[in-house]
């Protein structure tokens, strides 16, 4: 039995268990690190977005500046993006404590978190659409949320249909939900992240790699995770295939992470 944690620490850990990990096809993990990203940076990120999370816990501080917050204090080691997307589901989860009350709490935010959403965004290197007309990149997409009085939520519904972390905002988490619900059925099998992520990979296309490498790409690691998971094909064989070609799931990733939060919270058993 686990004892008490507080909301931030059950977070940080969420964090630091999918990145640690193994057998996560085309992710950074225990085994293997990018050139420029290296699990190192994935853990120092973990530590550096504290005073965040604790903010977010005690409801100090909105949605959308505490994402911004989250980004900054990640930022300052040399390992690029390493949790925003996370972030942006942890952030609303943390602060309702519930799922239906971090759903209720990001309906209820405003334009000013949309605009330190955007903010927030400018600290990364996060890859947009390029026929996306609300570009994070372009310094008059601010002004064009106050024209058309968008807030954070608007900004998730509007990147919703190609995003699989927005959609996770306006549908509910239900993914986030769907995960736990795996990682809590499979939690007596052997290095159950890498199984529930692997499942996850072959029934829904990545939308991280799909803005990289398009829609054909992301199906294409779709069908090969299918295959893994029937036996067909091992992990490795695919996690080789990803890292050749330099796809990254990571907004299956993310979604893990906030899957990880929820079974933690209702007694997942992660020291078996």
């Amino acid at each position: 039995m686990m004892h008490h944690i507080s909301r931030t620490e059950r977070a940080q850990m969420a964090m630091a268990f999918e990145v640690c990990a193994w057998g996560k096809p085309g992710n950074v993990d225990r085994c293997h690190d990018y050139p420029d990203t290296k699990l190192e940076h994935f853990l120092a990120s973990v530590i550096f977005c504290r005073p965040a999370f604790e903010k977010a816990e005690q409801r100090q501080g909105s949605v959308g500046a505490l994402i911004r917050e989250a980004t900054i204090l990640t930022g300052r080691h040399k390992g690029g993006n390493t949790h925003f997307g996370a972030f942006i589901l942890l952030i609303p989860l943390i602060m309702g404590g519930t799922i239906r009350e971090a759903s209720e709490i990001v309906r209820q935010t405003t334009v000013q978190d949309a605009l330190d959403f955007y903010d927030a965004f400018a600290h990364t290197a996060v890859r947009v659409r390029e026929e996306d007309e609300l570009d994070i990149n372009d310094p008059q997409a601010k002004d064009e949320l106050v024209k058309r009085n968008m807030t954070f939520f608007d900004i998730m519904e509007y990147s919703a249909p190609h995003d699989l972390v927005a959609s996770e905002i306006t549908n509910g988490f239900h993914l986030t939900r769907y995960t736990a619900d795996l990682l809590i059925r499979n939690q007596n099998e052997q290095n159950p992240i890498s199984k529930v992520f692997l499942s996850l990979l072959s029934q829904y296309p990545d939308t991280f790699i799909a803005k990289k490498y398009g829609d054909a790409a992301s199906e294409l690691v779709r069908e090969q995770a299918a295959r893994v998971v029937a036996g067909e094909i091992s992990a490795a064989a695919l996690d080789d295939f990803c890292l050749e070609n330099g796809y990254n799931p990571g907004s299956l990733a993310d979604i893990m992470i906030s899957g990880l939060y929820i079974a933690l919270g209702e007694g997942w058993e992660w020291d078996h």
